[in-house]
């Protein structure tokens, strides 16, 4: 279906990005969850200057994320990861395949037929990058620093996603610098996250929770909120959106938590540095 497509037999592959880079002006890891409007889009810059993008939003605003992030004349991405294929993560992808050199794609098999999808596909096509289909267990190394490598690692899916709702086929991931740990979930509903606290509650232990599907309630389960445990929650939504995003549901819960929360729609952009032994905001 698509160039360059890598099969995935096993579930504990390592994946090293080769890249030849400079690496972010003070060494540190750089997490920014770019403000998209209603949509998500994380930018990810390791201390040695592997650069992820996981999803892009709805429409051009991840462009101007970009420019900010990696100056003019940067034009390389290291990988971009797409969670699920609706339109406010995917739309912005289709103009960043255009301007941007991309050397590997992560997704899943789940594909909506829309023109959205349709248009994103074209582009994989052209840009001839490699494609690799996610499982559970597989883990990309994505640079080095002071702390050792960078890894992001693949929580969900565990299965053939094919057949799995949109929002229920999301990659889940985890991104790990030192003692630093940042989480990922798309759109992932509450049964998705509450199966991953069923198989391994230990593991979603994470600095930075990017909460599920901008802070709608059918997201951001009880009890993944307290496995995840985080010290700083992001969410990713616009003002006055039409949906009420984030649910007082959601923010009700991360308050009784005792987890503080950063909103984009009132935010901006909102930036997480990590030393590989601490977190803050910049």
């Amino acid at each position: 279906m698509y160039a360059g497509i890598v099969a995935i037999a096993v579930l504990s592959l390592v994946v090293v990005l080769q890249v030849f880079s400079t690496g972010t002006k003070d060494g540190n890891l750089s997490v920014t969850f770019f403000d998209v409007g209603q949509g998500d889009s994380t930018f990810i810059e390791s201390p040695d200057g592997t650069q992820i993008l996981i999803d892009g939003g709805k429409g051009g605003m991840v462009l101007r994320g970009l420019s900010k992030e990696m100056g003019f004349f940067d034009r390389d991405i290291d990988m971009v990861l797409i969670t699920h294929p609706d339109l406010d993560h995917i739309g912005g992808l289709i103009d960043v395949l255009k301007k941007y050199d991309v050397q590997t794609i992560v997704m899943t098999e789940n594909i909506n037929d829309t023109p959205a999808v349709r248009l994103l596909q074209d582009e994989i096509s052209r840009e001839k990058a490699n494609v690799i289909f996610t499982r559970r267990g597989q883990v990309f190394d994505i640079g080095l620093g002071e702390q050792g490598s960078t890894t992001l690692s693949i929580l969900f899916p565990d299965r053939d996603p094919t057949h799995l709702e949109s929002n229920t086929s999301s990659i889940v991931a985890q991104l790990v610098y030192g003692e630093s740990e940042f989480i990922f979930t798309g759109d992932s509903p509450k049964s998705i996250e509450e199966y991953l606290v069923s198989i391994g509650s230990t593991e979603l232990q994470s600095d930075v929770l990017k909460v599920g599907h901008h802070g709608s309630k059918t997201s951001s389960a009880e009890t993944f909120i307290a496995s995840v445990s985080p010290n700083l929650a992001v969410i990713s939504a616009s003002k006055n959106n039409s949906y009420g995003h984030p649910h007082t549901e959601v923010t009700d819960r991360l308050t009784n938590h005792g987890i503080p929360y950063k909103n984009t729609a009132d935010d901006g952009s909102i930036q997480i540095i990590s030393d590989g032994e601490k977190i803050w905001l910049r």
